[in-house]
Parts: C-alpha cells; sequence; structure tokens
C-alpha cells in the first residue's frame, strides 16, 4: 500500500512540475506584440482596418482604391 502510495505522489509530482514549466516556458510577449495598432473605419463601405493600410483623403479613410475614388458611402453608420 506504501509503494503504491510512492509511485501516485510521484506521478502527481511529475505532472505538476512538467504544467508549471510548460506555462513558465512560454516566452512573454514583446511591447509591440501587446500594442494594437490603431484602426480607422472606410468611410465607403465601414470596414475597419490597421491605420497603415488605409487610405487618407480630406480626413476620411478608405480601405481600397475602389472605395477612395467612390467616396463615401450613401449610408453613414
Amino acid at each position: 500500500m506504501l509503494r503504491l502510495l510512492f509511485w501516485i505522489a510521484l506521478i502527481a509530482a511529475a505532472v505538476w512540475l512538467w504544467r508549471k514549466f510548460k506555462t513558465s516556458s512560454s516566452a512573454p510577449k514583446s511591447s509591440a506584440e501587446l500594442e494594437a495598432a490603431p484602426m480607422v473605419r472606410c468611410a465607403h463601405c465601414g470596414v475597419h482596418l490597421p491605420r497603415d493600410r488605409a487610405l487618407h483623403l480630406q480626413q476620411q479613410w478608405y480601405c481600397s482604391q475602389a472605395h477612395l475614388e467612390q467616396g463615401p458611402g450613401s449610408s453613414e453608420r
């Protein structure tokens, strides 16, 4: 009986250590990954996209050249 309890305790300790090192070994995200990119809304279709990928014209943002040429959408949300 004592031998069985020993093996149960040993296996439990091994599982606990494995889980502890598994979660602590994952590298923390850098501050650049944690910081979200500023998002803007397309004036034509309303889709949100990162500001660095959007096109800007007269204080309005667009998701593509076609939407920029078409101008603001008819339904302002």
